[in-house]
């Protein structure tokens, strides 16, 4: 019997959240390691078709990192980065392009699908219009190219909005398109931001390899789950907020001054971490608010 209590519980838990958020936006973004596991991520696409069901309108944008790595390797191009960017030339721009639209992203629409949810792909460039990423070697003032690699301009979202309010979830490509006509890649992360910006989302999630952001990087235990705006500056001059998050938490800072209210950040390998995240009261992650 308790059992049935506790999901009983569960339940009426998720209830003012979700009455909280029907017919709000959500950008979700999503890649990693996490794309290596079909268990893994089937799980994430469960929980959008869920969001979707009882009211939300999310929006996926979706990586592609290993599989890129993988059919470069296939096609004999060596990956090149530069300041933890992919270089992308002539060669690797088509090998991006091919794994993006034409494999990845056509399968997470089949699966969401398979859970009885709506949902269709949208090529990025065919809705994000961006400039050429430049950049200055910091020590030697090099300039920096990184090739096909673009920093987003403007995000067309008529076709986005079109989508959710016909109760269908976008699944986009972090692909876009510059004044040359050519085609570039986006830091998804970068993409999913001007999005969610664009479409004034009231949520923005990231799922990423890490549970949050931690006041002691070597205890699970020390997670911040909240995290006020004003905070942020504190926490990097600490050095607490250093490395790979670094750039993350500064994303997420951005995207709560653009409008966003909350922005979070969490542990795509934790089974329904995306559900506990936003329908439970303590979360499993990190969120930033203003």
């Amino acid at each position: 019997m308790d059992k049935f209590i506790e999901k009983a519980a569960a339940l009426t838990e998720a209830l003012p959240f979700i009455q909280q958020f029907r017919g709000e936006t959500v950008v979700v973004k999503f890649g990693g390691s996490i794309m290596e596991s079909e268990a893994g991520y089937r799980r994430i696409l469960q929980d959008i078709a869920f969001m979707e069901c009882v009211g939300l309108r999310p929006v996926l944008v979706h990586g592609g990192g290993k599989s890129i790595s993988r059919s470069m390797k296939e096609a004999d191009i060596a990956p090149n980065f530069v300041h933890g960017l992919r270089v992308t030339d002539d060669k690797t721009i088509h090998v991006v392009e091919k794994v993006l639209n034409g494999e990845v992203n056509p399968h997470l629409v089949e699966i969401i699908q398979q859970f009885h949810g709506k949902a269709r792909g949208i090529h990025g460039e065919d809705i994000i219009k961006v400039d050429k990423m430049v950049g200055n070697d910091s020590v030697t003032n090099e300039p920096l190219d990184w090739g096909y690699v673009g920093k987003v301009n403007h995000v067309d979202v008529e076709p986005i909005q079109a989508y959710l309010q016909s109760h269908i979830v976008p699944v986009i490509t972090p692909l876009g398109r510059g004044a040359d006509g050519k085609l570039y890649n986006i830091n998804a992360d970068d993409a999913a931001t001007a999005i969610a910006c664009e479409l004034k989302a009231r949520k923005l999630v990231f799922l990423t390899d890490v549970p949050g952001l931690l006041l002691d990087p070597e205890d699970r235990d020390s997670l911040i789950s909240s995290l006020h705006l004003g905070e942020v500056d504190e926490l990097i001059d600490r050095g607490v907020i250093t490395g790979g998050m670094l750039p993350k938490i500064k994303g997420m800072a951005g995207a709560v001054k653009s409008g966003i209210k909350k922005v979070h950040i969490i542990n795509s390998s934790m089974p329904h971490s995306l559900l506990l995240e936003l329908f439970t009261s303590e979360g499993v992650g990190t969120e930033i608010t203003e």
